[in-house]
């Protein structure tokens, strides 16, 4: 009798442990998906970075930094100071390891939302496996337009998208010319063929129509490549005085050494961010990742606009020793905006975080991006995002462009490789 008392009261104890346990700081269990190992480890490495800080924030929080979301770190208000967890999956960069992986985060895991997943390639299909299952996918940096031209319910983007960026770049070469009497000439594009590559090629070649741009090659070479020989040697015939390119890390990289090798001296190239922006590029290549212009979305020498990008910039670099780039700030920026949506919804039901993530209206001045905030429109597209276009000039990246918000001039053309110090 005595034993079968005492296993009735351990078992009311626990139970009530239980309970009070779930109604106090309950976890959340948000899952990721990046790129981890492989050719895109270097930038993953940095998203997971971003990831760990905000999560942190949210947790722990910020002192002195009390404009940024959460930053009191008291878990969600809303949830009973719930506590956010990331559960990470490595996607190699590979559109299907990211699907499985997806899944595997939805059904083992039992994650109540998805954040990824770099590759515009990879989170076409990962997002389809969080379509089929109702659970909400917010992407932070994936700029192929198509992603949110599929009549998704549940996908949610807060980057602007290659429709807006590569508009930025021939409306930057208008502008150019208009304002510095600086002309584009030859034009050619040298693009990966995955997604991204593959949508922002054709892009190109309308909008070079429309603006009356000489586009006269357009040379496209496979994905995670490990030699573009023919394809520079393809592009030295065409001598374009300009290249636009798109690539990721590695062989963004790699182009530049077989720039070098070759003896291509174009008078700029104005890539499309991604490998250009991933702090290895000018770790890499020190002096031979000089003049590149790239386009971006968040640049360190606009804190003079938004102090905010300081703070939490250097919180980023006394934890990792490096500073965000526009990628790592958009992956930051992603989870705030989805942590303030879970937030909002009160509950880890998906439905109802999809419906805060639709609802979402977060102001400029509450984000370390150069944005006017996050409001998502019909098809999940942020439409407050921007782009600014930065030269690396001493090893930084330096505003040029809009040239209203320049810190420096930009300077046109680079100069030839035997004429750099």
């Amino acid at each position: 009798m005595r034993k079968s008392w005492v296993a009735r009261v351990a078992s009311v104890v626990l139970s009530a442990g239980f309970a009070f346990s779930a109604h106090a700081q309950q976890e959340i269990k948000i899952g990721v998906l990046y790129p981890l190992t492989g050719p895109g480890a270097s930038v993953g490495a940095e998203l997971r970075s971003a990831l760990e800080l905000a999560a942190d924030i949210i947790n722990n929080g910020a002192p002195g930094i009390a404009q940024l979301p959460f930053s009191a770190g008291k878990g969600l208000p809303n949830l009973k100071g719930a506590k956010i967890k990331l559960v990470f999956a490595d996607h190699q960069a590979n559109p299907q390891t990211g699907a499985t992986e997806a899944e595997r985060l939805i059904t083992q895991e039992k994650v109540v939302a998805l954040v990824g997943a770099y590759n515009s390639a990879v989170t076409a299909t990962a997002s389809q496996i969080a379509e089929r299952a109702g659970i909400p996918f917010l992407n932070p940096e994936s700029s192929s337009a198509s992603l949110t031209a599929r009549n998704f319910k549940w996908f949610f983007r807060t980057t602007p998208h290659d429709d807006l960026f590569v508009n930025n770049a021939f409306e930057f070469l208008k502008e150019l010319e208009a304002r510095k009497g600086i002309k584009a000439g030859v034009v050619a594009s040298l693009n990966e063929n995955g997604l991204w590559g593959t949508e922002t090629t054709k892009l190109q070649a309308k909008l070079a129509l429309e603006y009356k741009q000489n586009l006269a090659k357009q040379i496209v070479y496979p994905a995670k490549t490990t030699q573009l020989t023919s394809e520079v040697q393809t592009l030295k015939a065409a001598n374009p005085n300009l290249v636009l390119q798109s690539s990721y890390t590695a062989d963004a990289i790699l182009s530049m050494k077989t720039y070098k090798e070759l003896g291509f001296s174009p008078d700029m190239i104005l890539a499309n961010n991604a490998g250009f922006t991933d702090t290895d590029f000018i770790k890499t290549l020190g002096k031979d990742a000089e003049y590149v212009i790239t386009r971006e979305v968040w640049a360190l020498d606009l804190a003079n606009r938004n102090p905010l990008i300081k703070q939490v910039n250097d919180l980023f670099n006394s934890r990792y020793k490096i500073n965000f780039t526009g990628n790592s700030s958009r992956t930051f920026t992603g989870m705030m905006v989805m942590a303030d949506a879970i937030n909002r919804a009160g509950s880890t039901e998906p439905e109802a975080i999809r419906k805060a993530l639709v609802a979402t209206d977060i102001a400029g001045n509450k984000l370390i991006m150069p944005w006017k905030g996050v409001k998502f429109d019909a098809t999940g597209q942020n439409t407050l995002g921007q782009g600014i276009l930065v030269q690396i000039i001493d090893g930084k990246y330096n505003t040029v462009w809009p040239f209203n918000m320049a810190s420096r001039e930009v300077t046109w053309p680079m100069p030839k490789w035997d004429q750099r110090k």
